[in-house]
């Protein structure tokens, strides 16, 4: 499989520059965001790896990530909640399911509750629990080598020890 960290975020504009929570919830892409995610989308598609499906986290930076790579790649996306970020700041407050729904009509959020994300004080225990929780899962898929996983900074440092930037991406093997 192919990990990969959303586009530059909102958020990670003002949080890069001064180290401060600006308190921005469930930020965007911004416009460098995006285009850091169709150049990682394109060399994904011109690489020798065929992918079958997106594997996104439900906050709006990751699924706006997921749409460019699935226009990009041709692919559907499927929403995983286990993929989202380490619940620490304002950007990691969601928008409740509902409202994902109206936005993204095409994808299935059945399956989340209304509000999604934990409280902001989720504690690094439990992101390496939910690593290894998905891991553990995505080892079970027929498709793993096929498919590509949008997620967070923290989420992808704890279930890779790889700090990873913007749109980038990395080959992980859920068996290994």
């Amino acid at each position: 499989m192919i990990l990969i960290r959303h586009g530059q975020s909102e958020f990670n504009v003002h949080f890069s520059r001064t180290g401060i929570d600006p308190g921005i919830t469930d930020p965007h892409l911004t416009e460098a965001g995006r285009t850091q995610v169709r150049t990682t989308a394109e060399a994904i598609r011109r690489s020798e790896r065929p992918i079958v499906r997106v594997v996104t986290s439900p906050y709006t930076r990751a699924l706006q990530t997921a749409e460019i790579l699935a226009d990009v790649l041709r692919v559907p996306v499927d929403v995983e909640p286990l993929v989202r970020e380490h619940a620490m700041f304002q950007c990691d407050v969601g928008t409740c399911r509902s409202a994902l729904s109206q936005s993204w009509p095409a994808l299935k959020f059945d399956h989340l509750e209304e509000t999604w994300w934990p409280a902001l004080d989720e504690s690094e225990a439990d992101v390496i629990r939910r690593a290894r929780s998905f891991q553990l899962r995505a080892a079970t898929w027929i498709d793993w080598r096929e498919v590509a996983v949008v997620s967070h900074w923290g989420f992808l440092l704890r279930l890779t020890g790889k700090s990873l930037a913007n749109a980038e991406h990395l080959p992980f093997d859920p068996t290994g």
